[in-house]
């Protein structure tokens, strides 16, 4: 039996090395490493980057964003990334230094201050302390600092939460892709693709909303955590405000006397307290009023990070807030 011709080894050989030089001469375009401050954001950018690459989360769920302490492996992420993107120091302060120290070469996207963002100044007095309501202020849509900056002094009485407002969310679509697709022109058909389809099941998301909470639109409701506007304008809500409840110690006398007026004032129907406050004192404090009690989390800290994680996080605030104020 022959063996291989002596010329047919040689030939094999010099593809084989040919091909290796290919490769080394030609390496395949590498994603950019991107960073993510909270969940909702991480989300978002997890949807456009689909295919593609994983960005990182710094802050953990469950943890408040607002004074974080990083971990070595929070710290490593932000040290490698090519992108981050924030909410914005309003937020998170604390991260402004650490994108100067750590991220310094990144480009850094404060999403709450890209133009075309929907912002809202926090509202100036809570029902429980000024004992009437309040006058929510607009911050409007000016632009304030580019996608390449760190610098976000001057907005401390910007509301942050903008997420909330998915029409915010549809924005931040475009802002992702277009970031990264000038870091990443290899995929930026990709990345503009994953945005519009993400884009899409927002759009659908936003019409069963609507459907959903129509019943419920007039019903009156207080929240202990002013973090909600940018849903309940979105979907015309009747929100008559906030009131200011410690969970570090039981409210005195005159505190609980007034969150009731307040209460009974305006006919509340429910009350929505966040993951953290102790049930019992929520009870407390609103025991011998007719209002129901619920739960809302702005972070969504019970719900899986990744792909599905915006639009879960969202139908979960609709679920329950027609589920604590539909009367019927």
């Amino acid at each position: 039996m022959n063996g291989p011709h002596p010329l047919d080894w040689t030939r094999r050989m010099a593809w084989s090395l040919a091909l290796m030089a290919s490769a080394v001469a030609a390496p395949v375009s590498a994603a950019p490493q991107v960073a993510t401050d909270v969940a909702p954001v991480h989300s978002l950018v997890t949807q456009v980057m689909d295919g593609v690459a994983e960005p990182a989360l710094v802050i953990q769920p469950g943890a408040s964003p607002h004074d974080y302490s990083l971990r070595p492996s929070d710290a490593s992420a932000l040290e490698s990334a090519d992108v981050v993107f924030w909410v914005g120091g309003a937020l998170t302060p604390w991260l402004t230094g650490a994108l100067d120290n750590l991220a310094g070469e990144a480009r850094a996207v404060a999403l709450l201050h890209t133009e075309g963002t929907e912002r809202y100044a926090f509202r100036d007095r809570v029902l429980a302390e000024a004992g009437g309501d309040d006058d929510p202020g607009h911050d409007g849509h000016d632009d304030h600092g580019d996608h390449g900056g760190h610098d976000d002094h001057g907005h401390e009485r910007t509301d942050p939460h903008a997420w909330l407002d998915p029409a915010n969310a549809i924005h931040w679509l475009d802002v992702i892709a277009a970031t990264l697709a000038a870091e990443d022109p290899a995929h930026a058909d990709q990345y503009r693709a994953n945005a519009e389809a993400a884009q899409a099941d927002i759009e659908a998301m936003m019409a069963d909303i609507r459907t959903a909470v129509e019943p419920v639109s007039d019903v009156p409701f207080i929240v202990f955590h002013d973090a909600y506007q940018y849903f309940e304008r979105r979907f015309g809500m009747n929100t008559v405000g906030a009131i200011s409840l410690s969970d570090a110690g039981d409210p005195g006398p005159a505190h609980i006397a007034s969150i009731r007026t307040v209460v009974d004032r305006h006919d509340v129907q429910c009350v929505f307290a966040e993951p953290q406050f102790n049930p019992q004192l929520v009870d407390t404090v609103l025991d011998e009023t007719d209002a129901r009690t619920g739960v809302l989390d702005p972070l969504g800290s019970d719900v899986a990070v990744g792909n599905g994680f915006y639009t879960a996080l969202i139908n979960q605030l609709s679920e329950r807030l027609v589920s604590c104020l539909d009367r019927r």
